[in-house]
């Protein structure tokens, strides 16, 4: 069965929004595992634009089971990967000017550059992860360069617009998750998953973990939106308690 690990990068994105303290993404974090999650990912961007490096630390100190850091290969985040010591570490492509990471990391096209990062996080004692689109190519490269793991990126298959195509793109991902069980690869994936999609993916047997957060945290707006109104509204009937009447 797959087991899940929460993406909470959307919830500093809302902190981040009014550069202030709240919503805590490392409180999320403590919430998702309460709720059965089995890890946390995190992307710790280079331009900062919602997970900070504080973030990474208290989580590194706070999460009882699985801390993925996802970060692009350059010697800037590899250094701090090193210094944090994340359970693992998943390499992925990053662009200043994307909203969301588009695409899967080019491992065949950058496979000289990219060895010594993964070399340098192995013997640093990190498992390692490379974010990939379900390409024959990418799958042989990352097992060329000795990655624990690869993550198969799910956006094609999650923005599938008819039926047709979203079975051409989930039979991609079956063929990849396969060729890179057979290269001796463990298989996770993620990107763009929802409840209404994830149960075809999580229902390969050979993929050992989903990374999810959009939905997640888009859903706990309204799931846990109840209480957090509750309690406001009893702030300020116990404000207005304590002024007396009007």
């Amino acid at each position: 069965m797959a087991r899940l690990c929460v993406n909470v990068d959307h919830v500093a994105t809302v902190r981040q929004a009014r550069r202030t303290v709240e919503p805590d993404p490392v409180w999320a974090a403590v919430q998702a595992e309460l709720g059965g999650a089995i890890g946390i990912t995190v992307h710790l961007r280079e331009d900062r634009r919602h997970i900070q490096d504080r973030d990474v630390r208290l989580l590194r100190q706070t999460v009882r089971g699985k801390l993925n850091l996802e970060l692009a290969a350059v010697e800037e985040m590899l250094k701090f990967a090193l210094e944090v010591k994340p359970d693992q570490a998943t390499l992925v492509p990053e662009k200043r000017e994307e909203v969301t990471t588009e695409g899967g990391l080019d491992a065949a096209g950058q496979e000289d550059r990219l060895k010594e990062y993964v070399s340098r996080l192995l013997d640093g004692g990190r498992q390692v992860s490379l974010f990939i689109d379900p390409d024959a190519n990418q799958i042989s490269a990352a097992a060329r360069l000795g990655a624990d793991f690869i993550e198969i990126n799910t956006a094609a298959y999650s923005e599938a617009k008819t039926p047709t195509e979203l079975d051409k793109e989930f039979e991609a991902i079956r063929a990849a998750v396969l060729q890179a069980r057979k290269e001796g690869l463990g298989v996770h994936a993620g990107h763009g998953l929802t409840y209404l999609n994830v149960s075809r993916v999580a229902a390969l047997a050979e993929i050992s973990e989903l990374n999810i957060g959009h939905s997640i945290v888009s859903r706990s707006i309204f799931s846990g939106m109840e209480k957090a109104v509750r309690d406001m509204v009893a702030l300020l009937e116990g404000a207005s308690a304590d002024n007396g009447p009007e």
